[in-house]
């Protein structure tokens, strides 16, 4: 089987949207856990358990785009070069200033169409909002900001009583640690237990549920 191609959109994101779900990902990933499996934990036996993923990190050109605390993330790909995604995970700039493009909205709404995945974090759900990839879709957003997405955006079906919700192949999240909880929930439930235990011990992470409650899945019992 191909490797999932997962994409992160480079808008002026909060770094935390994108980062935290990569990190979820990229813990669990067929890389790290072959890279253990031939060092020090030949016996981990979760390689075949494991995520088989690409990362891409896409905007119009390959300048560097400057996100929150000043950092400077250099997209791998642009919109016109990049293969086509399983998924795509868009997290949350300013919406008081933030201005989707045409190119973007036309990415998304490509990606959207062709059945693929969709991933927003925090204020990524008012970011998509004008594309109309979530026109009558079921969806939240940063919880501080939902009054502001039924004004700005009616035509979504705005709700604040979860941290998550999937709606077919949108999945949006309320703010950055939401995201994380997103994530971890579609590792779970897409790769088992047994990955997730593993690559959330990695980095001391107790993902919470879809009603805010910790989830205690286990601790991983191997140590390097």
């Amino acid at each position: 089987m191909a490797p999932i191609k997962f994409g992160v959109l480079m808008i002026e994101y909060q770094m935390l949207d994108a980062v935290g779900p990569l990190d979820i990902l990229s813990s669990c990933s067929k890389k790290l856990i072959e890279g253990y499996e031939a060092t020090v934990a030949p016996g981990l036996g979760l390689s075949d358990k494991s995520i088989d993923i690409e990362f891409y990190h896409i905007n119009e050109t390959l300048d560097p785009v400057t996100l929150t605390a000043n950092a400077k993330m250099v997209p791998t790909v642009t919109c016109d070069d990049c293969p086509p995604l399983d998924y795509l995970l868009v997290g949350g700039p300013d919406p008081t200033t933030f201005k989707l493009s045409d190119r973007f909205s036309k990415f998304l709404r490509d990606h959207v169409a062709a059945g693929r995945g969709l991933f927003t974090t925090c204020t990524g759900a008012i970011a998509v909002a004008p594309s109309g990839v979530l026109d009558g879709k079921n969806a939240t957003v940063n919880h501080m900001a939902v009054e502001y997405a039924k004004k700005a955006f009616p035509q979504v079906k705005w709700t604040k009583e979860s941290q998550w919700v999937a709606d077919g192949n949108i999945w949006t999240a309320g703010g950055a640690c939401a995201g994380m909880d997103m994530m971890a929930h579609w590792v779970i439930e897409n790769y088992g237990k047994d990955l997730a235990i593993f690559g959330f011990t990695s980095l001391d992470y107790q993902p919470r549920d879809v009603n805010r409650q910790l989830f205690d899945i286990g601790q991983a019992s191997f140590t390097l």
